[in-house]
């Protein structure tokens, strides 16, 4: 028995998902429905089974863990020895609280749980893995709400077969070696340890006449298209879930789940800040000195009067209740309007004695800072 982590090539401390990922490439490379004839192919499809139906049960792989680092699985284990009644190698009275040994009948218990006995084995109509597209949707839209249609290029249920893996008029058969259960027992000597079934591979059917459209698998490779509803007040980068249109299956299994991920574009006048949406707005000098009522358009179109009180300084931020952008749950969030003082780079010579004139009558504003 090798290293199952080196079986499917992920590290140790890899995440369930990057396991069921390794599996997947690892199966379709080695499938015999793509390899047939080759027992190499075979022989290494029935490896990576084997080491994913353990590492995929939290349960199994613990105790997996475990044994591998008491030296059960590495040089110089040992191994099982036929009669024995147990194992060389590691104490396995360490499994059991007080340290107390046990035989070979319950240390075959123990590996019989950990290495997929009848209630274990592998489910034939395994779940679709999820998928996820990237659609891209104006500001304007994302604030009204759209339906846009996606493309996804993905496994399909097969039109053939209609995912059962079968020639049409024919039907999988109940497996004469385990006799359905998906796996058989192997004798190790002092108790007999299950494995999955070699000729069925944990499925407990044969396909004798697979569907020539999809090879046995139950499903193809489609491009498939969906309306997908944007909601008013999607933000950039959320994602919308449509359960049902991932991947399909394996013979029939369930389909995995469609996530969509929005992104929104950017906007000319507009900058969204959570529900807020802040705006910049011009003002002259004098508008900002004496106070003035402006007319500033709103997002989702529209405008609206803004009041800019007198001596509003640069940069100052009034809020506008209720106009920013649609909440998902309901109401808006808020507009905030930053007000930007403009200074003429150029004037005239009658501006320019203006505001001498002026300049004149202000107090100095660095004689409380600077002294």
């Amino acid at each position: 028995m090798g290293d199952f982590y080196q079986t499917l090539g992920v590290p140790k401390n890899a995440s369930q998902d990057d396991i069921k990922k390794a599996f997947r490439k690892l199966a379709r490379d080695f499938h015999p429905d793509k390899n047939p004839g080759d027992k190499r192919s075979e022989e290494k499809f029935k490896e990576v089974s084997e080491a994913y139906e353990t590492l995929s049960d939290a349960e199994k792989r613990k105790q997996y863990d475990e044994m591998s680092r008491l030296g059960a699985f590495g040089p110089g284990a040992g191994g099982f020895r036929p009669g024995a009644g147990g194992y060389q190698g590691f104490d396995p009275g360490m499994f059991r609280p007080g340290g107390a040994q046990f035989d070979g009948g319950d240390l075959g218990d123990i590996l019989g749980n950990l290495f997929g006995g009848g209630r274990g084995r592998r489910k034939a109509n395994e779940r679709g893995d999820d998928l996820q597209v990237d659609v891209t949707v104006s500001f304007e839209d994302s604030l009204h709400g759209v339906t846009v249609r996606v493309p996804v290029d993905k496994p399909d249920t097969c039109d053939t077969c209609h995912g059962s893996g079968a020639k049409p008029g024919t039907t999988p058969k109940v497996c004469p070696q385990c006799q359905g259960r998906g796996s058989i027992a192997r004798n190790l000597g002092g108790f007999a340890m299950p494995q999955t079934c070699p000729q069925c591979r944990g499925a407990g059917t044969i396909i004798e006449q697979p569907c020539p459209a999809c090879g046995g698998n139950g499903v193809q490779h489609k491009t498939k298209r969906y309306a997908v509803k944007i909601p008013a007040g999607v933000k950039d980068g959320s994602k919308i879930r449509i359960k049902g249109k991932g991947e399909a299956g394996l013979r029939g299994g369930p389909a995995g789940d469609l996530f969509v991920k929005v992104g929104v574009e950017p906007d000319d006048l507009f900058e969204r800040r959570g529900d807020d949406i802040v705006l910049e707005v011009p003002v002259t000098i004098s508008e900002a000195a004496l106070g003035t009522s402006v007319r500033i358009p709103i997002p989702g179109g529209g405008r609206v009067a803004l009041k800019v009180p007198a001596g509003s300084q640069d940069g100052r931020t009034l809020r506008v209740r209720g106009k920013g952008a649609p909440r998902l749950k309901g109401g808006h969030g808020d507009l905030h309007v930053r007000l930007h003082v403009q200074v003429p780079d150029k004037l005239t010579k009658e501006q320019k004695q203006l505001f001498e004139k002026l300049g004149a009558t202000l107090p100095d504003p660095r004689a409380a800072v600077l002294g």
